[in-house]
């Protein structure tokens, strides 16, 4: 399987090559060269098999300069042990007789990025002997506030490689903060941004078009490449979980064989639904794929209208990792969609770029709306659907999975469409403490109180034990204290790696 590039001006290469690389030389994205399909006997056989198998399954297919073995290894260091605190990895739990909540939370830093970033090291460090590379790999990262720990977790100390990662210094929660600025390892960097989470993806995206840059950091024995969503490395194992969530429902006999489903994503860099998308290409039996946004609602805009446009006031939202204005995966499934017309795709990213907005054409516009639908939900409704699910169902949302359920009981009411559904749930509710304590216990229980004295008031609440990953977060020496300018990130990286 060879990987190409979006805009179609680099050439193909191996998935080692794409994993290494992270964007391809071209400013595009790598996607596989070949359509991926499943058959439905290799479908049924997953049903009975345990999730770190059904994984190899998915990536032999797509990483196929891999051996078996390597990749056995790769999921055993990346979901074995006591990693995660689920034995299912990624259990369904039933929410209601027609909804389920696929819980992509149990893993070291509470959110669903575990899921790539546990794994996309493992990728890369085999990646890197296959294709004979020996300068340093640096990793660098912009976040919206998971995928930051996520990438320092996955990353520390793992030899060949060092990790930058930028974050929005007040776009995030301070439970995130401090689980990535006290982050140990000798390999790793973490600084603040004054700006948006667009802001430090921009930057980022400018280091890794720096020429100049590329080269000096080439003569110190330095290698670019990313951890963000752009990477298929990190793409590619978020595949394996809406496979993983149909098989255990026919097993669990809530759906039958071959039931087509719907999946609901909150979703901000597009990177989680555009998994869905692949595995509904290969043919998992998805029905309709519904994008869940918050008030940053460009998607929704774009899926409903056909035209993307940024132009618009950036809100800082109870759903942070949702607060994002430029989703870098959409190219993607537009390269698909348009029959890989990387023609099209410059064009459109162009206008993107200089003016903010571009529409898509009509045939275009119609396959985006036949897979996907699209709504979104403020922080008000946000709040009332942690509440009144806790209040039916006794069970705990974080903010992000709340737009979900908030936007699914939109899209039935607005379709009529009763399809088995299954939220996609993004981070533990004690990741988000401080916006669901306020949803549950009011304005006055959780007055003049710090997002870790709410950790335990939430636990007491509820009985939900609150995750290892965040007891005593708040006790933790504070490692990395730098913040640079919006502007300024490409001089950080300089400082970094080639100041003596």
């Amino acid at each position: 399987m060879k990987y190409e590039s979006t805009r179609g001006n680099s050439p193909a290469v191996s998935a080692a090559k794409a994993i290494k690389k992270g964007i391809a030389p071209d400013g595009g994205l790598f996607v596989p060269i070949e359509n991926v399909t499943i058959t439905q006997a290799e479908l049924q056989r997953l049903t009975s098999l345990s999730y770190a198998e059904r994984a190899v399954a998915i990536l032999k297919l797509f990483l196929t300069d891999f051996t078996e073995k390597e990749l056995i290894d790769c999921v055993e260091a990346a979901y074995g042990g006591d990693k995660f605190d689920a034995p299912e990895v990624v259990p369904v739990k039933s929410l209601t007789p027609d909804t389920a909540v696929l819980e992509l939370w149990h893993g070291p830093t509470c959110a669903f990025k575990d899921m790539a970033l546990q794994i996309l090291p493992q990728f890369l460090v085999r990646s890197l002997v296959k294709t004979g590379e020996t300068s340093e790999i640096v990793i660098l990262v912009a976040t919206s506030g998971d995928t930051g720990k996520a990438a320092l977790d996955g990353f520390a100390d793992v030899p060949g490689t060092s990790i930058i990662v930028f974050f929005p210094q007040e776009g995030v929660s301070e439970v995130q903060r401090l689980q990535m600025i006290t982050q140990q390892g000798n390999n790793v960097h973490v600084l603040g941004v004054h700006g948006n989470f667009d802001d430090a993806q921009s930057g980022v995206k400018q280091v890794f078009g720096d020429k100049e840059l590329a080269q000096a950091l080439a003569d110190k024995g330095y290698r670019l490449s990313s951890a963000n969503s752009i990477n298929w490395g990190r793409l590619v194992p978020q595949i394996i979980y809406y496979f993983s969530a149909y098989a255990d429902l026919v097993q669990a006999g809530t759906i039958q064989f071959g039931q087509s489903i719907n999946f609901v994503v909150p979703t901000g860099n597009f990177g989680n639904i555009l998994a869905g998308f692949y595995a509904k290409s290969m043919g998992l039996p998805i029905n309709r794929l519904i994008c869940a946004a918050n008030p940053n609602n460009v998607l929704t805009d774009f899926i409903q209208t056909g035209t993307y446009n940024r132009n618009r006031n950036f809100l800082k939202t109870l759903s942070p990792s949702m607060d994002i204005l430029i989703s870098s995966n959409l190219e993607r499934l537009l390269y698909e969609l348009t029959g890989r017309q990387a023609e099209k795709i410059n064009g459109w990213m162009n206008e993107l770029k200089t003016n903010g907005v571009y529409s898509v054409d009509p045939v275009t516009r119609e396959k985006v709306s036949s897979h996907f639908w699209s709504d979104f939900a403020d922080d008000q409704e946000t709040l009332a659907t942690i509440q009144k699910t806790w209040a039916q169902h006794h069970y705990l949302l974080d903010t992000h999975t709340a737009v979900a359920v908030r936007v699914l009981e939109k899209y039935r009411r607005a379709t009529g469409d009763t399809t088995y559904s299954v939220v996609a749930s993004t981070a533990s509710p004690f990741k988000f403490n401080g916006s669901v304590a306020k949803a549950l216990l009011g304005d006055e229980a959780i007055a003049g109180k710090s997002e870790f004295n709410l950790l335990s008031d939430l636990s007491a609440f509820t009985g939900w034990p609150i995750p290892k990953g965040l007891h005593d977060l708040d006790k933790r020496p504070v490692l990395h204290k730098e913040v640079t300018g919006k502007d300024k990130i490409d001089e950080a990286v300089r400082n970094i790696l080639l100041t003596p």
